[in-house]
């Protein structure tokens, strides 16, 4: 007999409801000293031995028997023969998601601008793609096609020339959806190595793989320490906790439907965290009773069952407006306004990753194929943190040309500030471009 899972309740008016909700929402994405060793001695490692540390690497880290770089080299054909190798349906789902995600960020491109001051003085700003771009995948039995789209779409949108993708192939197990997407998505290169060591070469280039301006995409514990160690010397889109998900529900939706909403961040690990809010406390009652009846028809109960008793929540508030007050304050990565009305409470969202408007928008949808990029900030780093996107592949450079009156004008503020800040040398070259 399965065993009744014990999810935890708060109340907004209980007096210590601040201290609960901040330890239901503490979440340390740091690694121990052992990991951070051994991190750093994978990538010094493969900055000084390159191809020779990567082979060893794979040969000891996925069982691998190879004996050269030129084993772990997936070519474009390699990757276009998968597309024939899945499914019809698996194929026109992945192009139908990738046609979605490439249409929604299309319209996030910018453009270079300038204007042209009364004095003839022109400023401006120049985008400017990445050169390279590197895409890390989990591999083995993982299958995350989705997140290929997500992290590569973006990036060629962006216009960036060449997308390395690396992706561990573990005792030989090759995930063909996962090569099909990169192959929708546009990956230039593809490299079978995984773990730190492909995060260093990505980061500092090998013989065989270049040196990339920017690394993206999920890993674990030991690719997430390598991210943050190589960051400065790499772009990163983020160090990722968790997955999480809120819910907002006004007590009028199917509880099943939320229920499984729940279930769909819980199933991700043991780690995720899904809390509902509602002012309804029956309806809470009534999410408590689905959760129980369809938990174990879940093929991941265990992952789920774990998730959700230590870092779930059902939280009863005292109305709509408490509600949203304490979602701002869980800046959540996936925040659902399961609502009769949602357009008249968006305007008081300030911190979210994602906001899925309606009964009817499932946060699983954004994963997959509504369009934006499902690469979203955790951990409450939506308080100052957006989604990925093509602005993130892309440079700003400032420009300044300005005319002789110009600088003779803008010369006089700049003296004195420099002279403000005893920079003489700042001031005088100001200076000497001021007519007399």
């Amino acid at each position: 007999m399965t065993a009744p899972i014990a999810l935890r309740r708060l109340n907004a008016a209980d007096q210590d409801f601040s201290k609960h909700l901040d330890h239901l929402l503490s979440w340390e994405s740091v690694s121990d000293d052992g990991v951070n060793e051994r991190v750093l001695d994978i990538i010094k490692n493969v900055r000084e031995r390159g191809d020779v540390a990567l082979v060893e690497y794979t040969q000891r880290f996925d069982g691998l028997s190879v004996n050269s770089m030129a084993d772990l080299i997936l070519p474009r054909e390699r990757l276009e023969l998968a597309l024939t190798r899945i499914t019809p349906a698996q194929r026109e789902a992945l192009e139908v998601a990738a046609e979605r995600v490439r249409s929604y960020h299309e319209k996030q491109k910018q453009d270079s601008w300038t204007y042209t001051e009364a004095d003839g003085t022109v400023l401006g700003q120049k985008v400017t793609p990445l050169d390279r771009a590197g895409l890390y995948v989990p591999g083995g039995k993982a299958s995350y096609p989705s997140s290929v789209l997500m992290n590569a779409i973006p990036a060629k949108v962006a216009g960036v020339p060449e997308v390395v993708m690396v992706v561990p192939t573990p005792r030989g197990e090759i995930n063909e959806i996962v090569l099909a997407a990169a192959c929708i998505a546009g990956v230039d290169r593809v490299f079978t190595i995984g773990g730190a060591q492909a995060v260093a070469a990505l980061a500092y280039g090998t013989e065989s793989v270049p040196p990339v301006d920017k690394i993206v995409g999920p890993g674990n514990i030991y690719v997430a320490t390598a991210k943050r160690h190589v960051f400065g010397k790499v772009g990163i889109d983020m160090i990722a906790g968790p997955s999480e998900i809120l819910v907002v529900c006004d007590g009028q939706t199917d509880p099943d439907w939320i229920a499984m909403d729940l279930f769909s961040q819980a199933e991700h690990d043991e780690d995720a965290q899904s809390i509902l809010l509602s002012p309804d406390a029956e309806f809470l009652d009534k999410v408590a009773a689905s959760i129980a009846k369809l938990l174990p028809t879940m093929e991941r109960e265990a992952i789920i069952r774990t998730s959700l008793e230590t870092r779930g929540a059902l939280i009863q508030v005292a109305d709509m407006q408490q509600a949203i007050d304490v979602a701002n304050r869980i800046a959540p990565e996936h925040l659902e306004l399961s609502v009769a009305d949602p357009d008249a409470w968006l305007p008081q969202i300030r911190h979210a990753g994602a906001i899925f408007m309606g009964r009817y928008t499932a946060e699983a949808l954004g994963d997959y194929c509504a369009g934006p990029n499902h690469v979203l900030p955790t951990s409450g780093t939506a308080r100052f943190s957006s989604p990925l996107g093509v602005y993130d592949f892309q440079k700003r450079s400032s420009i300044i040309h300005c005319s002789a009156d110009g600088a003779s004008e803008l010369g006089k503020s700049a003296s004195v500030l420099a002279r403000g800040e005893s920079l003489t040398a700042h001031a005088r070259s100001a200076e000497y471009r001021i007519k007399n």
